[in-house]
């Protein structure tokens, strides 16, 4: 389904609510605006297979122009406006983008890539909903039937026509033939430029059954027409984007913070009656680190089910969510590139602590580096099976093939390490990349930074292998102290002591570094190529 089925039966029902503001776009306004935009994009010559990209901060907006991508069956690809200039340029033109939509936060950013973008052919600019105007903007007046942005100031930049206008311009009538289009989102990019997964497009018509999210949302969380759903990440990312298509399409509202904060998460999961929420496990240790009555204070009973992925979760603090919220968490593992999906409740990992679940779409294989597979119990690369190849990576036939099983070319993996039991639940041990050998011992930093994930004195904790003349590699900690606490060699000690009580002694960190601030992606998830990157040249410059 897409919006126009719920914009017939409950127009007036909110399609997204803005956390912080309130700012509201019903599914009627969502349903007229996201055709009028898709007229404009039909209009300056945009067809079925073409692309668009999307450079705002979380917005309403955001989900206009998803949805006129999802019914006019193009390529949309939101880009991490946090990259530099250069990150974004590249994006924007290796995903042959024919249009580019900018909110006026990103306005400085607009004008800086033009230049590098020769293959965009037509750039939008909207209004930030809560940014005061500039001394460029004039008032659009009337612009008809537009829901409550009508009348909103329009935003002039060099290059760029006004999105307002040119929505409020375009005929509101839906077009004849709506083919459903797809996101076409990046890598994080954990080493080199970011990836480009681009999936086959869909074969049926925006509106028609054929969607695999919705109905699974559905099946797993009770997901439906009623659910408010609560969605604290950049809508950049995978997860925040389809899931809140997905309640959208179900005709359920999604609330969307315009950044997350421990508390502002709290008071929205009260003030809107959330029903679903989706966290990452950097947002639950924020949470957890809260004063005990600060936690305690918010009406959290409309709260049904709260759904965590995109890092791996240290059972210490799952276990502390769920004696927190009760047994309503429930992880999921997945990928962007959505070759497979598996499941796991509260109940079920509570009796098998550290699985992510049973597989819900793609057989999961888990096999050794020469494609035999491994014996249940025994870790190995885990792949996902399936029919057909899912996805490729954009322009890089060479990654789409490293990707792939070397025998069986639909089965296909992002690198992460882990088993199977006896009764097919999938444990991960971490990201084979991330693998630390030390005198010749395999050792997999998250074990160690699940040690250390709720230890009062840590906010933030990264382990690594760096160059060790002896060991190959030795195991190192570079920790973000609580606020208030003293980094120094004590502290250092007390937490390499802290492991060694806890774990195998040869896991333990060799030292200890204190930093301001790891470098985390905003969906939560650590940047650990650009420490390795760090130690690794920091070693090769002493030598």
């Amino acid at each position: 389904m897409n919006p126009a089925t719920h914009a017939a039966l409950t127009p007036g029902r909110a399609a997204v609510i803005m956390a912080g503001s309130g700012a509201t776009l019903t599914y009627r306004e969502l349903d007229e605006r996201s055709a009028r935009f898709a007229n404009v994009l039909a209009a300056a010559g945009l067809r079925r297979g073409d692309g668009i990209a999307l450079l705002a901060e979380n917005d309403r907006h955001c989900f206009e122009v998803y949805w006129a991508a999802l019914r006019s069956g193009l390529y949309v690809t939101p880009v991490n406006w946090h990259l530099s200039p250069s990150e974004v340029a590249y994006i924007v033109d290796d995903c042959e983008a024919a249009a580019l939509v900018v909110s006026s936060r990103q306005r400085e950013f607009a004008a800086r890539i033009v230049e590098a973008t020769p293959r965009v052919r037509h750039r939008y600019l909207f209004a930030s909903a809560d940014e005061p105007a500039a001394a460029d903007t004039t008032d659009t007046g009337d612009t008809g039937d537009t829901g409550d942005t009508a009348g909103q100031p329009s935003v002039q930049l060099d290059c760029h026509e006004d999105y307002e206008r040119a929505v409020a311009a375009a005929p509101a009538e839906r077009p004849e033939v709506e083919w459903a289009g797809a996101d076409m989102l990046y890598s994080s990019g954990t080493t080199g430029r970011p990836k480009g997964i681009r999936p086959p497009l869909p074969q049926y018509r925006s509106g028609e059954p054929g969607m695999i999210l919705p109905p699974m949302l559905q099946i797993q969380y009770g997901m439906g027409a009623v659910t408010v759903y609560l969605s604290p990440a950049p809508a950049y990312h995978a997860a925040p984007l389809r899931f809140g298509g997905a309640v959208q399409a179900l005709g359920g509202t999604v609330v969307m913070m315009e950044r997350f904060e421990p508390v502002a998460a709290l008071e929205a999961l009260e003030k809107y009656r959330v029903t679903h929420s989706q966290w990452v496990p950097t947002m639950f240790v924020r949470m957890l680190k809260l004063p005990a009555a600060e936690r305690e204070r918010f009406d959290l009973s409309a709260h049904q089910a709260a759904i965590h992925a995109a890092a791996p979760c240290p059972p210490d603090v799952k276990r502390a969510m769920i004696d927190w919220w009760g047994p309503i968490l429930h992880e999921y593992y997945a990928a962007t590139e959505a070759s497979g999906i598996t499941f796991v409740s509260s109940q079920e990992w509570l009796e098998r602590p550290g699985t992510v679940g049973r597989s819900a779409l793609g057989v999961v294989r888990v096999c050794a580096e020469d494609g035999g597979e491994r014996p249940t119990g025994e870790n190995g690369i885990v792949y996902f099976e399936r029919e057909t190849l899912p996805f490729t990576y954009h322009g890089d036939p060479a990654s789409t093939a490293a990707a792939q099983h070397p025998q069986h070319p639909t089965w296909t993996t992002v690198g992460d390490v882990g088993h199977l039991d006896a009764d097919g639940y999938l444990y991960l041990t971490d990201r084979a990349t991330f693998m630390i050998i030390s005198g010749g011992v395999n050792i997999y930093p998250q074990e160690i930074e699940n040690v250390l994930a709720l230890h009062p004195k840590i906010l933030d904790v990264a382990v690594i292998g760096v160059p060790d003349p002896d060991l190959g590699e030795r195991v190192h900690a570079i920790v973000e102290p609580a606020p208030g606490v003293e980094p120094g060699p004590g502290l250092a000690d007390e937490l390499i002591a802290y492991v060694r009580d806890r774990i195998a002694h040869y896991k333990a960190p060799r030292g200890v570094d204190f930093v301001d601030e790891l470098p985390r992606t905003p969906t939560g998830k650590l940047r650990k190529n650009l420490l390795r990157e760090h130690y690794r040249s920091a070693t090769t410059a002493t030598r």
